[in-house]
């Protein structure tokens, strides 16, 4: 993250250009969406731990490059873009394989208490990360900021390292499949699972949706309330404490048993917080509102996680979480890319109204429509059985494959 940042900040004013910007973006984030997927057949047929630590030592060797480069006096921008490719790469295959590796070393009934603090911690480094970043890029330069990644990185690999993951077993009989044979067995795992099916579709929906609240609010605070720094600063600062907060309390309460109802009600909860976000005339209004809004994220996405990882056998895991980082990856940008335009054209109170009357609608058919009250039975019913199991009882020697 504090690299993300730094790169930003550092291409922002040697260049003040959008273009620049704009590519940045793309190659920050395009190569996790494509990724996303080969890196969850990955996940399921590699050990996943050497699989994470791979991906993070390839992402800070691009890193170090970058920074031995910039220190011998070269930096140009197709460096940067490079190795923000790679970053995001590194991502792509790093992501579903730690949410298909929390399964096999956090017992099922303690689940949704690690996501919670999982997206505890994740909320910290939100609020921390724009703050360290400014500090070691003002006094020293973008240079630290690399070093800094690499040392962090070093650490991460070697905790990890010391970590025992019980050896996971594929439920397969005779010859291993092929890489595309997984490929394609994880696509159609995907597309027949009712459950599966409904939960990333909604997910695509909801986040799509959720850009108008999360992405047009600093540009509401000018247009509405005004430009004092201070004013967006609390606004980032509500929405990240309220983030923090909601993981903290899914971490220390659990959540409840159905997983399903707890992600449809904070579905429905976006859809209310944004209507009143559209019609909040009051500044402190607007603030309160966002920082509720940052705690029912963790109350969304935590169950969704946990439902996943509880419902989807683990041998399948990976791709099913690989399909999930591309869903995540493409939906926030196409709702930005939707609602931006429309920004310039019509009130951002407007859009955030019509968002969350939206995410009403798309929450209340998913629900409604019979293909949706199979599918959430579905889902309630795996989640209650008895979780099957595809973890042996000793530490893995080898690829877990």
């Amino acid at each position: 993250m504090l690299v993300q940042y730094a790169i930003m900040w550092h291409l922002t004013l040697e260049t003040r250009s959008g273009v620049v910007m704009a590519l940045a973006s793309v190659f920050g984030f395009l190569p996790q969406a494509v990724l996303s997927v080969f890196g969850g057949v990955w996940a399921d047929r590699h050990d996943r731990k050497k699989l994470i630590m791979t991906a993070d030592a390839v992402i800070a060797a691009s890193t170090l490059g970058l920074a031995l480069l910039m220190l011998s006096g070269t930096s140009e921008l197709w460096l940067i873009y490079a190795t923000l490719a790679i970053r995001s790469a590194g991502a792509g295959v790093q992501t579903p394989a730690v949410s298909a590796l929390l399964p096999q070393i956090v017992p099922t009934e303690k689940l949704m208490r690690v996501n919670g603090v999982n997206a505890s911690i994740q909320s910290a480094m939100i609020l921390l990360a724009p703050a360290v970043a400014a500090l070691v890029y003002a006094n020293f330069s973008i240079v630290a900021v690399f070093f800094v990644d690499v040392v962090t990185a070093l650490i991460g690999i070697g905790l990890l390292a010391a970590l025992t993951v019980p050896r996971l077993v594929r439920a397969t009989d005779g010859a291993r499949p092929g890489y595309f044979d997984d490929l394609r067995d994880g696509v159609r795992y995907v597309t027949s699972h009712r459950f599966v099916r409904w939960l990333l579709g909604l997910f695509a929906i909801v986040f799509v949706l959720v850009a108008a609240p999360s992405g047009l609010t600093p540009l509401m605070m000018v247009r509405t309330f005004g430009e004092e720094v201070w004013k967006l600063t609390a606004l980032e600062v509500a929405y990240g404490v309220g983030m923090l907060i909601g993981g903290a309390v899914i971490a220390s309460w659990g959540g409840l048993k159905n997983r399903v109802l707890m992600l449809v009600g904070s579905a429905f909860l976006f859809g209310a917080l944004a209507v009143g976000m559209g019609l909040a005339t009051h500044l402190w209004v607007f603030l309160a509102l966002m920082f509720v809004l940052g705690v029912v994220v963790p109350a969304f996405s935590t169950p969704a996680m946990t439902v996943l990882q509880e419902t989807v056998e683990p041998e399948r895991q990976g791709r099913v979480f690989g399909f999930v980082g591309v869903v995540m990856a493409v939906s926030m940008p196409l709702g930005m890319a939707i609602f931006g335009p429309l920004a310039d054209r019509f009130s951002v109170e407007s859009l955030l109204v019509v968002s969350g009357a939206l995410m009403f609608l798309v929450t209340a058919l998913a629900v409604a429509l019979p293909s949706g009250r199979r599918a959430i039975a579905g889902g309630v019913a795996a989640v209650t059985a008895e979780p099957a199991t595809a973890v042996a009882a000793e530490p893995p020697t080898a690829a877990a494959d």
